[in-house]
């Protein structure tokens, strides 16, 4: 009996023994360190760095889209001239006339025009011309026609002669003259005013008109 106590004994010594050791083991070991985190190759880095970004572009908005541009914004109004109004016919309304004498050539008279308007006026006809009460204007000298139609700006004046004694009809034949008071013109057949005769006018039957001249010298070739 003694000796089988001693064997039991033996074994359970053993194992007491075996269960001390371990536990110191685990005491004075250290728990193992944590992993450090992965770093980042040297080249990654680089590439990181020296690479930039780039920009965006940046998007128009509406108010850049419907802005005008310098030119339209700039671009004059243009003014017209005085050459752009429009013309329109010479008459007794926007004209006034002036018979005056002159002392040459002889037996002359000149009619004068001037535009008193605002715009521009043409006078494409020549005169017709009466004496007082005279039922037919006197003769209109064809020759005398211009080559282009006489143009009055405001304020512009143009001519025409008249002739106030001719040539008898014929062979024998007397011109009837007259003491002239008045003379009635019509700037355009439609269109007439009267106007004071010199003093001491006299006019007969060969008396005749010219066309409207630009220039007095032209009017007094006639």
């Amino acid at each position: 009996m003694r000796t089988l106590a001693r064997r039991l004994a033996l074994p359970a010594a053993a194992l007491s023994a075996a269960l001390a050791l371990t536990a110191c083991q685990s005491q004075d070991t250290p728990a193992a360190a944590p992993k450090a985190p992965a770093q980042p190759s040297t080249r990654t880095a680089e590439a990181t760095t020296t690479t930039p970004s780039k920009a965006p572009t940046p998007t128009p908005t509406t108010a850049d889209t419907a802005r005008p541009t310098a030119r339209a914004t700039t671009r004059p109004t243009r003014t017209p001239n005085a050459g752009d109004a429009t013309r329109v016919p010479c008459t007794a309304a926007n004209t006034k006339i002036v018979a005056s004498k002159v002392s040459r050539p002889i037996n002359h008279l000149v009619l004068t025009v001037t535009n008193i308007g605002s715009r521009p006026c043409d006078a494409p006809h020549a005169p017709l011309v009466g004496f007082d009460h005279s039922q037919a204007p006197i003769r209109v000298l064809e020759d005398s026609k211009p080559q282009a139609v006489l143009g009055l700006a405001p304020g512009e004046s143009g001519y025409a002669s008249v002739i106030l004694t001719g040539e008898p009809g014929g062979p024998g034949e007397d011109t009837h003259g007259t003491t002239v008071r008045t003379i009635r013109v019509n700037i355009t057949p439609d269109s007439s005013t009267t106007v004071t005769a010199p003093s001491g006018t006299y006019a007969d039957d060969g008396a005749a008109v010219s066309y409207w001249q630009q220039t007095l010298e032209d009017a007094l070739t006639y």
